[in-house]
């Protein structure tokens, strides 16, 4: 049976039983507003733990735009009727008082691979992602906690802040989900009109196409450059950024015995979309 907890004093009580039991506890920390995406890591951990807690809180510190937080979909009882078909064990969705309560200060800051790319476009976003991720799991002292692919350097970025910090955790990466024509599932698309949600998959296609023209010899520049175009051409309205990195620094990368990943993130229908692909 799925619980819904709102306090950290009631969910400690329940993984300590749970600890004290001798299981083993996965957290797939969440926004909300949940996706085939988000089911995937939750039947993941599933599979994997003998308990599983899902939280939903929608983090004020990691949004740049007040607007976007406010238009941010807050979806708490549909969210658990699907949570309770995986099931996972406990929805955990504290109110913002309970996270960050009256006189709450410390900022948690990851250098070197929150910098670059969405560092550079939202900045302070990935402190407030490292802020809440390392108090969601001291709250939840889940063993595991798993994170989608989609949002590769907010994967990266987590796993340096536990590498860092010795946390007790094990960050699990899990592929990212797509729909049928390749877009990759994101709560902020259900905010795209109907035209918009067709031109959307041309992201991944378009990146899709460079990194193949890239194993093929075509050079990084060139290949991206068609990329862009092929998704203004589209209809998208601007692209911020795509690049190839080192998969784990996240720093400019030429060399391709090591592995690599390309990110992208344009603006479509207002809605700002990412996705990346291994190369």
């Amino acid at each position: 049976m799925t619980e819904i907890i709102h306090t950290v004093a009631e969910l400690r009580q329940r993984v300590r039983a749970w600890r004290s039991a001798g299981d083993m506890t996965g957290v797939v920390p969440t926004m909300g507003a949940l996706h085939e995406g988000h089911l995937s890591l939750a039947r993941r951990a599933r599979l994997e733990c003998e308990r599983v807690i899902t939280t939903i809180f929608v983090n004020p510190r990691q949004f740049n735009n007040p607007d976007d937080l406010s238009r941010y979909p807050r979806t708490l009882d549909s969210d658990a009727a699907l949570l309770k078909s995986v099931p996972v064990d406990v929805v955990f969705a504290p109110d913002v008082d309970e996270v960050y309560p009256d006189g709450f200060i410390t900022t948690v800051s990851v250098g070197g691979v929150s910098e670059p790319l969405e560092g550079r476009m939202r900045p302070g976003h990935f402190d407030g992602v490292a802020t809440v991720v390392t108090k969601l799991l001291g709250m939840t002292e889940a063993q595991r906690g798993y994170f989608g692919q989609k949002d590769w350097q907010q994967l990266q970025v987590v796993t340096r802040l536990v590498a860092d910090l010795n946390l007790p955790v094990q960050i699990v990466g899990c592929e990212t989900v797509r729909e049928a024509d390749g877009l990759a599932m994101s709560s902020r698309n259900r905010q795209l009109t109907g035209a918009g949600r067709n031109i959307a998959p041309v992201l991944y296609a378009a990146i899709s196409r460079a990194a193949d023209e890239i194993r093929d010899g075509q050079s990084d520049r060139m290949a991206i450059r068609e990329a862009a175009e092929t998704m203004r051409n589209a209809g998208f309205e601007r692209v911020e950024y795509i690049e190839l990195r080192d998969a784990g620094t996240l720093m400019p990368s030429d060399d391709p015995k090591r592995p690599r990943r390309m990110l992208a993130a344009a603006w479509l229908d207002g809605v700002r979309l990412i996705d990346n692909i291994p190369v």
